[in-house]
């Protein structure tokens, strides 16, 4: 059951962003483009996903004590905006700028098949593992 419902959301999200057109890189680049061919759908996409989610966190966190597939939920904790915060956000940013893809949008589009899709999946699992292993203190230099 707990597949199925993950599998449930995933083509529920899926669906969405390829409906809104998120899947579409050129939607996004022109959200981005205020001086330009400025697409302020973009702002109505977020928005929806946003008050569904508040709507569903308020409703779920309201009438049950835990998930149903888990021992308690997940959720982050830490109010900190730090150095790793800032530059995280600020490396996705400009990723999602320049390509056009949302990660979060990027793995639907996957089924579409458009092959510009794959390098940016691969290029975007290769930013992954660099961050955990910056993280893990892997890349750090050596003491002298």
């Amino acid at each position: 059951m707990k597949n199925a419902s993950a599998l449930l959301a995933g083509l529920v999200f899926g669906l969405g962003i390829v409906l809104s057109g998120m899947g579409n890189p050129a939607k996004v680049i022109n959200f981005f483009d205020v001086a330009g061919t400025f697409d302020p759908s973009l702002i109505f996409v977020m928005a929806g996903g946003m008050l569904t989610a508040m709507a569903g966190y308020a409703l779920v966190f309201r009438k049950m004590k835990q998930p149903l597939y888990d021992s308690k939920f997940n959720v982050p904790t830490s109010k900190q905006i730090d150095t790793a915060l800032v530059a995280g956000s600020a490396t996705f940013g400009v990723g999602w700028g320049i390509s056009g893809f949302c990660p979060g949008g990027a793995i639907p589009v996957v089924g579409l098949g458009d092959s510009r899709i794959f390098l940016f999946v691969a290029a975007m699992c290769a930013g992954l593992a660099i961050a955990k292993l910056l993280k893990t203190g892997l890349f750090r230099p050596a003491k002298a």
